[in-house]
């Protein structure tokens, strides 16, 4: 049985423990046992990081100790997958440039706050995406500084009406990508609890936690 590590807190206006409850009860439906941490030292192990298949960090901001940095690396260097989303994995740290090395990205803005957006679901080699269709969804639009190393498997466009001088322009949502010997996903949605009453929300993550793990 494959074994992930759920690590969530921080800024508490992503729902960082609701939503995590929610991606994990679905990881246990597909077969993972599940351990769940609300403090940044569980990190600091790397001995225990590299026993998991799979780290889900949802931390919006916050500090990263230094040795949880090293630890954390190293285990996906060495083969732990890392998956997340939103401001839990990609607004995480923001003074911790390795990390976002790792991760691929990293937040900076969402124009107009909470809008009507369309995400649109990119064809993949080994059809990861499968028999999911591009679905609508009101929430923050993540404009991201991203990685052109990434693989990319799901966008949306920045219309220009909340900010014009980006218009018209395709942004990522979603990617993967490698970190040593370990998988790399993550997902720009998922603010709280509302958006996963989207399906395709959920769906679109939990194909990149199962594809990044071990």
């Amino acid at each position: 049985m494959k074994r992930a590590l759920f690590v969530s807190g921080g800024w508490p206006g992503h729902e960082p423990v609701e939503t995590s409850a929610i991606v994990a009860t679905a990881l246990r439906e597909r077969g993972f046992e599940t351990d769940e941490a609300t403090r940044l030292e569980v990190l600091e192990d790397a001995e225990r990081l590299r026993t998991f298949d799979l780290i889900v960090p949802n931390w919006s901001m916050g500090s990263l100790p230094d040795a949880a940095e090293r630890a954390l690396l190293d285990a996906v260097a060495a083969g732990t997958g890392i998956a997340g989303w939103h401001g839990g994995m990609g607004d995480a740290f923001r003074d911790r440039p390795s990390y976002q090395f790792m991760v691929g990205g990293q937040f900076v803005a969402h124009p107009g706050d909470f809008i009507d957006y369309r995400v649109k679901l990119l064809p993949t080699p080994d059809d990861l995406l499968e028999g999911i269709d591009d679905f609508d969804l009101r929430s923050e639009q993540y404009y991201l500084h991203v990685d052109l190393t990434n693989e990319v498997v799901a966008t949306t466009t920045f219309t220009g009406e909340h900010a014009p001088w980006v218009e018209p322009h395709v942004m990522p949502v979603a990617w993967r990508r490698r970190w040593g010997g370990g998988r790399v996903y993550y997902c720009a949605l998922g603010h709280g609890t509302r958006d996963f009453a989207v399906p395709g929300v959920l769906e679109l993550i939990l194909r990149g936690l199962l594809w990044a793990a071990r």
